[in-house]
């Protein structure tokens, strides 16, 4: 039951920006998780990125700016959910302390931030769902996102939804909830650190003897994904959605890319 009383939960999906640009098979597996849910989707024109870059450079002037469209994009929904650990602790986290010195605006995002939940949570945690249907031939290995381990708790939702996958196997990562080094603006700022942290990722990854890598945050797994293939790794990468939904048809993360 949705909290505005209908049978069927509104959803409202924060796409985010890398799904959009890069890899939108997951904000379609996102959407047929829900629906098999029992959720009513829907995906505001109007959003756009979470905030987060310029929230990490310091910049809350224009954090601010953003978060004010988003928050006037989805707070009609019962819910909020994103395919991505890092934009849902942006909304959760960090948009009512953007608003701490306007009451009015604090009082809606923190309205907002209460609702915002990341994927396998909000499936989990919300919706009660114990399995999803899929089937994936093959053994995977787990990257805990920094943002949804330590800002959402999301640990144990995503694997005890891929426990109930037919034919999966999961071959846990050592270092699961060690940083792969993204961090969104950090790879930028200091690049040699980010590479040192992300091939020690990758090493480790190829260790499990893991045929597929999954996350829930598609910045790290495009980082991931880029230095196993540098590396010559035979991983491939996808994002946990698309395995929950069954949409594995298609080429991994960096596949046919140059």
């Amino acid at each position: 039951m949705s909290a505005s009383g209908n049978a069927r939960p509104r959803v409202g999906l924060f796409v985010t920006c890398l799904v959009d640009l890069f890899r939108p098979t997951v904000g379609f597996a996102a959407i047929a998780l829900l629906e098999r849910a029992g959720c009513e989707v829907s995906v505001p024109e109007s959003q756009t990125c979470c905030g987060q870059p310029t929230f990490n450079s310091g910049d809350f002037r224009d954090s601010r700016e953003i978060a004010a469209n988003v928050i006037a994009a989805f707070e009609d929904f019962d819910y909020v959910v994103a395919p991505s650990g890092s934009c849902a602790g942006m909304i959760r986290a960090h948009y009512p302390e953007l608003f701490e010195d306007d009451p009015a605006m604090a009082h809606r995002a923190q309205h907002l931030a209460k609702r915002t939940y990341e994927l396998t949570s909000f499936l989990v945690d919300v919706m009660g769902v114990e399995e999803t249907g899929a089937g994936f031939t093959g053994t995977v290995t787990y990257h805990d996102s920094c943002s949804g381990l330590r800002e959402l708790e999301v640990k144990a939702q995503p694997r005890k939804l891929l426990n109930k996958v037919d034919g999966l196997e999961i071959a846990e990562l050592p270092g699961a909830e060690i940083c792969c080094g993204f961090g969104g603006t950090f790879c930028v700022k200091y690049p040699e650190i980010s590479d040192r942290m992300v091939t020690q990722k990758a090493e480790e990854i190829v260790a499990t003897g893991a045929d597929h890598l999954l996350a829930g945050d598609l910045g790290c797994l495009l980082n991931m994904g880029g230095k196993l293939k540098r590396l010559g790794a035979p991983t491939r990468v996808r994002h946990v959605a698309e395995v929950l939904a069954g949409m594995t048809d298609g080429p991994a993360i960096g596949e046919g890319e140059s």
